[in-house]
C-alpha cells in the first residue's frame, strides 16, 4: 500500500470516530431541555428511538442523564486513594452517558444483541436505559414515567430496590427528588418549546 493511500486511510479511520452518537463537550445549557435538543439534534434522534422502542418518556431519559454524567459521555466515577495519595482504582466501572456497570451493559449486549454497543454513544447509553427502566417496569411495577423510583431502581439496582436499600440513604432520597424535579422542568420546557413551533420533535 502506498504512504499516500495509507495516509488516507488513517484520517479517515480518525475521523470517523468523531462522527454519529460519539461523545463530545456537554451542551452549553444543561437546564433547558429544548436548548440541550435544538444543541445537539442526535440526542434528540437518540432520545425518540428510545421511547419508541421501550417507552420510556424523553423527559426521564434526559433526566436521568443528567444526574449521572451531565452529559458527557466518556464521565467516569472518581478515583479512591488510600492515605489521600496512593491510586487505588475508580470507585466502580461506571463509565458513559448513562453510568452503565461493565456487569450490567455486558448483560445488555448480551440480551439486546448490540454487541458493538458503547457507552460513550449517546444512542446506545439511551437504548441501554430504555432497556433497563422497561425490566424495572416488567419485574418491579415501576411506571416508565415514575422517575423518582425509576432513579432508585437504577442507581440500586433491581435487587435493592425491591429490599427498599435507599431507605437508608437519605442522600439518595434527595438526589432522587432532585431528578424527578428536573425531570418535571424538562417535561415542561419540552411541552413549551414545541407549542412554540421549534418542532423539536
Amino acid at each position: 500500500m502506498s504512504r499516500p493511500l495509507r495516509a488516507i486511510m488513517i484520517l479517515l479511520l480518525v475521523a470517523s470516530c468523531g462522527v454519529g452518537g460519539r461523545s463530545g463537550p456537554p451542551p452549553s445549557n444543561l437546564d433547558n431541555a429544548c436548548a440541550i435538543l435544538a444543541e445537539r439534534p442526535h440526542y434528540k434522534r437518540a432520545f425518540n428511538a428510545t421511547e419508541r422502542r421501550w417507552g420510556v418518556p424523553v423527559h426521564v431519559q434526559m433526566a436521568t442523564i443528567h444526574q449521572e454524567s451531565s452529559f458527557i459521555g466518556d464521565a467516569r466515577t472518581p478515583f479512591r486513594y488510600v492515605l489521600g495519595v496512593i491510586p487505588m482504582g475508580r470507585q466502580s466501572s461506571a463509565y458513559g452517558y448513562s453510568q452503565a456497570l461493565d456487569g450490567t451493559w455486558d448483560e445488555y449486549k448480551q440480551e439486546t444483541r448490540r454487541f458493538a454497543a458503547r457507552r460513550n454513544d449517546i444512542r446506545d447509553a439511551t437504548d441501554f436505559m430504555g432497556w433497563y427502566m422497561a425490566k424495572s417496569n416488567e419485574r418491579l411495577g415501576i411506571s416508565l414515567s415514575d422517575t423518582r423510583n425509576q432513579y432508585l431502581a437504577y442507581h440500586e439496582g433491581r435487587t435493592g430496590f425491591s429490599r427498599g436499600s435507599y431507605n437508608g440513604k437519605p442522600w439518595l432520597l434527595r438526589v432522587s427528588a432532585k431528578v424527578d424535579e428536573r425531570a418535571r422542568m424538562y417535561q415542561a420546557q419540552l411541552q413549551s418549546c414545541n407549542g412554540r413551533g421549534f418542532g423539536l420533535f
